[in-house]
């Protein structure tokens, strides 16, 4: 499956957050399709299988993420030219300063600590697909 520029890479290995997200980006026709990813290696290896134009429009990365952790994805997304102007929004339970701090290192373009509530959570994923599908304009 490869992405285009109506695209979101979902990369959450909880099944139930992904699902929430997955729902509120439908509901709010945030995007054309997600392809959602469940572990760090398979998000690697998805992104060195794409295209030098086919990338995604965003790019959602959990932190904690089994074989290879989300702040090692950030990392080599980041260092690749055919990928680094990828939005890439972490979308975690973690609000330990130092994973923030290591995000922006690697070069994060957000950082989103999911809410335990649910209306927070869905107005926050509205307010995600609204900025950066709708409103943030990226290179083509």
């Amino acid at each position: 499956m490869s992405p285009d520029r109506t695209t979101i890479v979902l990369v959450e290995d909880n099944l139930d957050h992904a699902t929430l997200v997955l729902r509120h980006l439908e509901k709010n026709k945030a995007t054309g399709k997600v392809i959602h990813l469940t572990d760090g290696e398979a998000a690697l290896k998805f992104f060195d299988s794409i295209g030098d134009d086919a990338g995604p429009a965003l790019i959602l990365l959990d932190l904690r993420l089994p074989r290879v952790d989300g702040l090692e994805v950030l990392r080599q997304v980041k260092s690749k030219a055919t990928l680094q102007n990828i939005p890439v929004v972490i979308l975690t339970t973690s609000s330990a300063e130092d994973d923030i701090n290591r995000a922006y290192g690697f070069h994060a373009n957000s950082y989103l600590v999911k809410p335990a509530d649910f209306g927070q959570f869905r107005e926050l994923m509205k307010d995600l697909g609204e900025y950066w599908l709708g409103w943030n304009k990226t290179p083509a």
